[in-house]
C-alpha cells in the first residue's frame, strides 16, 4: 500500500467547523503528526498512532511525516486553523524541498481549515469586508523592523488587518510597541478587536477605538482585527454591536 501525506486544518475550535473533508482524512489515516494541543483534538480510535511534539519543532515534525508516507502510511499533519495561514503546510514543504528526492513523488494534499481571522470577523461581523492582509507578529522567524515595516505599510495602503499571535509571555513587549507604532500611524477612534478564545465557552469579542487599546487584551488565543479607516461599528439595543467593512471605498 502506497503512502500518503495529507496537512489539514482543524478549525479555531469547534468541531462543528471541521470541515467533512479533513474529518474523512483522519477518519482514513495510520498516524496524526502535529503540535501536542492540536493532536489531542483527535479522538483516539483502533489503527491509529499520535504523533505529538512540541512547539518549535515544525520541520523536525514534517520530515518525521515525510518518512512515515514514504515508508507506505497514510499520514495526517494537524495544525489549528488553516494548514497554510500560519502553520504547518508552508512548513512540510520547506523539508521535502531540502529533503531526498524521492519524498517528492509522494501523494501530497493540503485541506483547508476555518483560520483564526475569518472565524472572529464572522463573530464580530465582517471587518475584513475589503481588502485586508494577515500579519504574524511573532518574531521567531523573522526580525521585528520587518514587522513594523510590513504594519506601517500595511497601514499606508489602508488595509484592515489581522494580527496573529499578538502577544507571549516571552515577547510581551512586542505588542506594547505594535499599539505605539499603530497610534502613530492611525486616527485615534479606529477601530479594533480583540477576538480571544473564538468558538470555545471562554470567547470574548471586544470592540474599541484604538485610542482605548491596551497591550494585555491580547495574548496568544487572541486574533487582533484592526479596521481600515472606512471601517464602521453599527450599534444595536440589548445586542452585541456589527463592526463591518464597506464593500466600496468613499474618497
Amino acid at each position: 500500500m502506497s503512502g500518503s501525506l495529507t496537512i489539514v486544518g482543524l478549525g479555531p475550535a469547534d468541531e462543528a467547523l471541521v470541515t467533512p473533508e479533513v474529518q474523512a482524512a483522519l477518519a482514513s489515516a495510520t498516524d496524526v503528526v502535529g503540535y501536542i494541543p492540536y493532536v489531542a483534538r483527535v479522538p483516539d480510535r483502533d489503527g491509529l498512532t499520535k504523533h505529538a511534539s512540541d512547539n518549535r519543532v515544525e520541520i523536525d515534525r514534517s520530515r518525521h511525516a515525510l518518512q512515515m508516507a514514504a515508508n507506505g502510511k497514510q499520514v495526517v499533519v494537524v495544525s489549528s486553523g488553516d494548514p497554510g495561514v500560519f502553520a504547518m503546510a508552508s512548513a512540510v514543504f520547506e523539508a521535502l524541498e531540502a529533503g531526498p528526492k524521492f519524498w517528492r513523488t509522494l501523494d501530497i494534499r493540503v485541506l483547508p481549515g476555518i483560520t483564526a481571522m475569518l472565524a472572529a470577523a464572522a463573530k464580530a461581523g465582517a471587518p475584513l469586508g475589503h481588502d485586508f492582509c494577515a500579519i504574524n507578529l511573532s518574531d521567531n522567524l523573522k526580525p521585528w523592523d520587518l514587522i513594523e515595516k510590513r504594519i506601517r505599510l500595511a497601514i499606508e495602503a489602508d488595509f484592515a488587518c489581522a494580527f496573529y499571535n499578538p502577544r507571549s509571555k516571552a515577547r510581551p513587549a512586542g505588542f506594547v510597541r505594535v499599539l505605539e507604532v499603530l497610534r502613530d500611524v492611525c486616527e485615534p477612534e479606529r477601530l479594533i478587536t480583540f477576538a480571544r478564545a473564538v468558538t470555545t465557552t471562554d470567547e470574548a469579542i471586544t470592540t474599541i477605538p484604538l485610542q482605548d487599546a491596551r497591550p494585555e487584551m491580547a495574548d496568544m488565543k487572541t486574533v487582533v482585527l484592526l479596521g481600515s479607516s472606512q471601517t464602521r461599528l453599527v450599534q444595536r439595543e440589548g445586542m452585541a454591536p456589527i463592526v463591518y467593512t464597506p464593500r466600496s471605498v468613499s474618497v
